[in-house]
């Protein structure tokens, strides 16, 4: 300091060092009021704060040199200030999460369809159903790998089967599909209410993975395809009819998309 004052006579040794304490004091105002912001900061916000004759500017620009080294660094964004990451340790921070989604009813009904009347066909599911399935709700199922092509059944048209994998099992916890639920289980969780039609029952599902005598085989490629040809759909898809989303836990989400009942129209006489 000494040298300072005999090449400039003229310096003010107090007054700098005064204005230094006031600089650093008003960095530390910026630093608190953006750090406590839930998102980024005006500078005009900032400049209500500052002590008398300190500038926001003077002090951010002051504190962004601060942290221009750190792990946070300072940055202007839409004429706003926030604290953000240093871009080099971004990619360490970083962190893959699957969301978890439900299924919908529509996919939830259809997937304990297949599991109880495994090999099924679209057609089959629609009618036991009452409604049309939506071309999403099949493609979820085949995308979550709970259920497969099996086959095509041995009738006009040809029709796709559907069945449950090994995946189904590990998801709900089962060792084979007979621990699937009977009647008498089904009614114990109170999911029927006691007025069942004469004759109702729960058919025993199949643990049987290979081809049944009225299924052919599936031609190369086939197993790979998410939708079935035109000749299985029994029923044209509804306008209105949506993707389900893919889930990733087997829990109600309510109705899903609309699905319009099915209609079959006969001949006249």
């Amino acid at each position: 300091m000494a040298e300072i004052a005999v090449l400039f006579p003229d310096y003010d040794r107090a007054g700098a060092e005064a204005r230094a304490a006031l600089l650093h004091e008003a960095t530390r105002v910026a630093e608190a009021l953006i750090f406590a912001a839930s998102e980024p900061v005006e500078e005009s916000e900032i400049g209500k704060r500052m002590p008398e004759g300190v500038t926001a500017a003077a002090a951010l620009e002051a504190l962004r040199g601060v942290y221009a080294n750190r792990g946070v660094n300072l940055v202007r964004v839409a004429h706003r200030w926030t604290f953000r990451t240093a871009p080099d340790l971004g990619g360490l921070l970083s962190r893959e999460k699957t969301e978890q989604k439900k299924l919908s009813r529509a996919a939830l009904e259809t997937l304990a369809i297949i599991a109880y009347h495994q090999p099924t066909t679209r057609a089959e599911i629609e009618d036991i159903r009452g409604v049309a399935i939506s071309k999403g709700t099949i493609d979820v199922l085949l995308e979550t790998g709970w259920i497969r092509l099996r086959g095509r059944r041995k009738a006009p048209g040809r029709p796709v089967t559907y069945g449950t994998t090994d995946a189904f099992l590990l998801q709900f916890g089962l060792e084979t599909l007979s621990d699937l639920p009977g009647l008498d289980e089904l009614k114990g969780a109170g999911l029927f209410d006691g007025r069942l039609p004469p004759g109702f029952g729960v058919p025993q599902p199949k643990d049987d993975i290979g081809l049944t005598d009225d299924e052919d085989p599936l031609e190369d490629g086939e197993a790979d395809l998410f939708d079935d040809p035109p000749l299985e759909a029994s029923l044209e898809e509804q306008p209105g009819d949506a993707p389900e989303t893919l889930s990733g836990a087997p829990e109600l989400q309510g109705a899903g998309p609309e699905e319009t009942p099915a209609v079959v129209e006969s001949d006249g006489d």
